[in-house]
Parts: C-alpha cells; sequence; structure tokens
C-alpha cells in the first residue's frame, strides 16, 4: 500500500546516501526554505536555485526542491523581493515550496558528483583524490535470545551495521547464557518478578559506522523482545572508508588529449570545453574533480595523473600546471549537473522501496550562465 511521505522522511532518506557530515566545515546546506513536516507529493532535484526553476517548479505542483549549490550561501541580513534573491525565496514561501541543499557532502559521497563523472567518461579503478574524512568505527555487541536472533540481525543490518566493502549484515555469533532478575515494575518477556531467570541467548557482534550508532541502537531496541536489551558499544582503533573530493582512475587505453577531449564532451554534456597542454599528448591516469578546480591542481599532479578535468580555470593556473608537466581540461562548472539523474534516481529506489507515493523528477531548466555564441 503506497503511503505520503514527509518532507523529513525524504531527506532522511536522501542523507542515507549523501550523509550531512561529509560536508567540509562551513560549507552551507540542509534546509534552506521552508518546512520538512509537511507531506511531500512531488519532489524536483536541480543544480541551482534559479528563479526559471522556482518558476518550472510552481507550474508543475513541486513540494520539495533539492539542489546541489546552496540558495543562499552567506546569512541574509535583509530580503528585497524586487531583486536579487528576493523573487525566488519570496515564491518558495508563497507557493509552500521547501528548498534544501547538499554541497560538498553531494560532491564527496560515494556515488555524488564526482563518482558520477568518472562513470561518464568511462574511468576505471577509481580513488579518491583529496581525502577529507575517515570513517570512525565501532564495534556494537548485543545479547539476544535464541528466538529473536534473525530479526535483531536483520534489523542491525537494514539500519547500516555490518557494512564491509561490499558486504552487508556482516555478524558474528556465539552461544551464551543470559540471567536477570525482573523487578516489581517490570513486565518482562521471559520470566517472572523476583526470580533469576536462566536464557539461552547468542551474543552477536558487528561493526557500525560512528556517525549511524544512534541509529543502529534505535533499531535493535526496537527488534529486541526484552523492555531493556543488553548491549555494549567499543570504539576500534581500525578506520572506516575514506572520502574526500574528487577522483582519480584509469582509461582501458591510452588516447591523445585530442582525442580524449572530443570524446568526453557528450557524456559531460558540454558543447565545448577549453584544453590545456599539446593535442598529441597522451593521458591514461584522469582525475576528476566538479567544480572550481585552481586549488586542486597539484594534488592531481601528485595522484600521477596525466589530466585534470575540472572548472572555472584560471589563466595563471594554466600555466603553472601546464609546466609542472600537468594537462587540463576545462570542461565549466555545470557539468555538475550529472548529479540531477544521479540523486533521481537513487531517491526514487529508496522511496520505492518504502512504498512512498512521491514522484521524483529532474528539473528540464538550464541554469548554465554562459551562452557560447
Amino acid at each position: 500500500m503506497s503511503k505520503i511521505a514527509s518532507g523529513q522522511m525524504i531527506i532522511d532518506q536522501f542523507e542515507r546516501f549523501s550523509p550531512r557530515h561529509l560536508a567540509l566545515e562551513g560549507d552551507p546546506g540542509g534546509l534552506m526554505i521552508g518546512s520538512l513536516n509537511r507531506p511531500v507529493q512531488k519532489v524536483m532535484i536541480t543544480l541551482d536555485v534559479l528563479e526559471t526553476v522556482v518558476d518550472e517548479a510552481i507550474e508543475k505542483g513541486v513540494d520539495l526542491i533539492i539542489a546541489h549549490h546552496p540558495l543562499i550561501f552567506s546569512p541574509v541580513s535583509s530580503i528585497d523581493v524586487e531583486k536579487g534573491q528576493g523573487p525566488v525565496i519570496e515564491k518558495c514561501i508563497k507557493h509552500e515550496i521547501s528548498v534544501y541543499a547538499a554541497h560538498t557532502n553531494l560532491d564527496i559521497t560515494h556515488g555524488g558528483v564526482n563518482d558520477l563523472l568518472s562513470a561518464a567518461i568511462g574511468l576505471e579503478n577509481t580513488e579518491v583524490l583529496i581525502p577529507t574524512y575517515e570513517e570512525d568505527l565501532k564495534k556494537v555487541v548485543a545479547f539476544v535470545p535464541q528466538d529473536h536472533v534473525e530479526e535483531v540481525r536483520q534489523a542491525l543490518g537494514d539500519a547500516g551495521a555490518g557494512h564491509i566493502g561490499d558486504y552487508s549484515h556482516c555478524t558474528f555469533s556465539t552461544d551464551g547464557t543470559g540471567t536477570f532478575i525482573p523487578g516489581d515494575e517490570t513486565n518482562p518477556y521471559i520470566g517472572k518478578q523476583g526470580e533469576m531467570e536462566f536464557v539461552s541467548e547468542k551474543r552477536m557482534e558487528t561493526i557500525v559506522p560512528a556517525h549511524l550508532e544512534k541509529e543502529v541502537l534505535r533499531a535493535l531496541a526496537d527488534a529486541h523482545p526484552y523492555e531493556e536489551p543488553a548491549y555494549d558499544v567499543y570504539p576500534l582503533d581500525i578506520k572506516g572508508e575514506t572520502f574526500g573530493l574528487g577522483r582519480v582512475g584509469n582509461l582501458s587505453t591510452q588516447e591523445t588529449l585530442a582525442d580524449f577531449a572530443a570524446r568526453i564532451k557528450e557524456p559531460l554534456g558540454v558543447s565545448q570545453l577549453r584544453m590545456i597542454g599539446p593535442e598529441h599528448g597522451t593521458v591514461q591516469r584522469i582525475a576528476v574533480l566538479g567544480g572550481d578546480g585552481n586549488k586542486y591542481w597539484e594534488d592531481a599532479l601528485k595522484s600521477g595523473a596525466d589530466v585534470l578535468i575540472s572548472g572555472d580555470i584560471k589563466f595563471h593556473t594554466a600555466q603553472d600546471a601546464l609546466m609542472a608537466g600537468l594537462y587540463i581540461i576545462d570542461a565549466g562548472h555545470y557539468i555538475e549537473h550529472v548529479m540531477k539523474e544521479g540523486v533521481k534516481k537513487q531517491l526514487q529506489t529508496s522511496l520505492s522501496e518504502l512504498n512512498y507515493d512521491t514522484e521524483v523528477f529532474i528539473s528540464e531548466r538550464s541554469t548554465d550562465p554562459f551562452k557560447i555564441i
């Protein structure tokens, strides 16, 4: 049976894919305008929130806009509805359209902007270019009666515990005996008040990313039959996944810089780009970074990349990189529009699996400010 999701439920599902804690410090994101407490039947995905995009949202009856670039980058001291961001903010409030933004966390997350760009141009064996976050891990140990072991194991895995590489729901169990005496105010699942109870239980161990600890413990409490489940949480010295900006990977075969640049225009959705380097130069190891790449060309060089694909490259950055032996392809900032289709697929799949009757679609408006003449 289908159901209507709230804005908060939709964002909860989105943030399982693109967690807020991955965002760079000080990066604006989250709810920009509106409320997440209202029901949402239509979600529109966009790169930018411009007035033309909001007009499209009004025409299509959209309740929630999810954008990559934040509408509000700096604190707003006043809102003039006649100019600047004012008309956008006024229209969103008047038509009860909420706006949510995921900026650097969507760049950094696995399956986000940079992975989508890498896939579009055919990179293999990709790695993080600039590490920004290394996940802390914890071990959760739960003591579960035999008749609820599988139910609890499934709940923990569904909440994000036990994920190791491409494997999920990983646990280790040992048999044991639990003892307890229910107090006078208890309503025990097993045993009687005031009497010692001996229960055949399993000690279930699993690994949990630190940011999911509360969610996993909630799932444990919901699935466990006891009023007071027994569990332990241990910090681990080992680290989990590494996240970061950009990706570096390899092409299956070597190409000339000119041929490579010409080939990637279509998958990146651009009609032209700027190439920095000799046409006959050869490339195979490729670095990709959506957005402004000026600060990161040296990271690309250190990674062994032959060429960096990014946007907004300055004149002197191009000269410095070329002298250091790194080619650059400036494909423009707008290549980040690949996030629209990627986010749509991720979010629609998650909501459909939960039987939410929510339509997710991408904005048809181009927000690229540059016109080629």
